[in-house]
This record gives structure tokens, sequence and C-alpha cells, in this order.
């Protein structure tokens, strides 16, 4: 469970949740929405996130609306997330 405007990336990080395959391992920025590395895909709930952030619409164009990056995201309520898609 999170507080409302949890940071995703954060959340699942203290949760011991994988966020990264190993390139993001080896070259994530660590959370300053700079890389892409901490894609993740939601499956329920996306109408509980933060919109879609500029850097985010840039860098998710060819994804689907689903498709985020953790470490732009607020998470506002319940929500399933599918790493590493």
């Amino acid at each position: 469970m999170a507080a409302a405007g949890a940071n995703l990336r954060q959340k699942a990080i203290e949760n011991g949740i994988d966020l990264y395959t190993l390139k993001g391992k080896l070259m994530n920025c660590g959370g300053v929405g700079q890389c892409g590395t901490c894609l993740v895909n939601i499956t329920e709930g996306a109408d509980r996130l933060s919109p879609r952030t500029d850097f985010e619409n840039r860098k998710l164009k060819r994804r689907p609306e689903t498709c985020r990056l953790a470490c732009q995201t607020l998470v506002n309520g319940s929500v399933t997330v599918e790493t590493k898609p």
C-alpha cells in the first residue's frame, strides 16, 4: 500500500520489486527521468495514476498508453503493474 502521490519507482524499490533488466541495472539514471529503463506496463488502475509527463510522451511515443516510466509516475490508488514488459 502506498500513500496518495507516492512515486511508483520508489515504492517498487522499497517493496523489493525488481524493475530493471540487466541493461537497466547497469545504466539507470537513479530515478531522475532521463534513461527510460524503469518501463512498466499498467494492467489495472491506470486511472489512479498521474498523467504522463512530457518526457514520458516523448520516450514512450511508440508504446501503448498503458506503458509508463515508474520514476515519473505518481500513484493515487491501487494499481497492478507488469515489470520489464
